[in-house]
């Protein structure tokens, strides 16, 4: 069985296959350009205050 030809809607896997490498770069820099946004993002600080947890009810609590 060739490879999938729905991809780029090419109608026969011989077309397919002439732009499979292609695919491949392209796909490949995609995701090395979500991977650095991600580090980047996972690096600068939060302005968001953290969440509090909710109170669980447990001895602590009851303390209060």
């Amino acid at each position: 069985m060739g490879p999938p030809v729905t991809r780029m809607g090419h109608d026969s896997p011989r077309a397919a296959l002439i732009y499979q490498h292609a695919n491949r770069e392209a796909d490949q820099g995609t995701a090395d350009a979500i991977d650095k946004a991600v580090k980047a993002a996972r690096r600068k600080p939060s302005k968001r205050k953290p969440r509090q947890a909710p109170d669980s009810g447990g001895p602590a609590a009851e303390a209060s």
